[in-house]
């Protein structure tokens, strides 16, 4: 059995965080942390929060080494756009084709064999903002 034990700043801040937080995981984590200063043991931590055991885990050792930074999820996770590094060709590609974003799509999967959805073409747009 292994438990967190809090002091009474960390606990102030992660109820203040459970109850305020915009950000779900944060309130998740925050709250496992709480649970688990009250005595509830991992395996009953995994069913509350419908995770892996080792998923608790890894949540009470980050705590335990980096504290409250550990509490949101940070940045670079899920499937990279193939597209990064082609913005100058993206563009150039918009002008010739008047914005038409169908020809352009045809355009990287038959000259530089990208192969990509319209929605990934608009996301990628959006974010890098042409």
């Amino acid at each position: 059995m292994r438990y967190i034990i809090l002091k009474t700043e960390d606990l102030i801040s992660l109820e203040v965080l459970y109850k305020n937080s915009g950000d779900n995981s944060i309130r998740r984590h925050s709250h496992c942390l709480l649970l688990s200063h009250q005595g509830r043991t991992i395996t009953d931590l995994a069913n509350i929060f419908d995770v892996n055991r080792r998923t608790i885990e890894r949540w009470l050792d980050s705590w335990s080494k980096n504290g409250v930074d550990s509490l949101p999820i940070l940045p670079g996770r899920g499937v990279k756009t193939r597209l990064v590094g082609y913005e100058v060709e993206v563009a150039k590609q918009l002008e010739v084709h008047n914005r038409n974003l169908k020809n352009v799509l045809e355009y990287f999967n038959k000259e530089l064999d990208i192969k990509i959805c319209l929605k990934t073409l608009q996301n990628f747009l959006k974010v890098t903002g042409l």
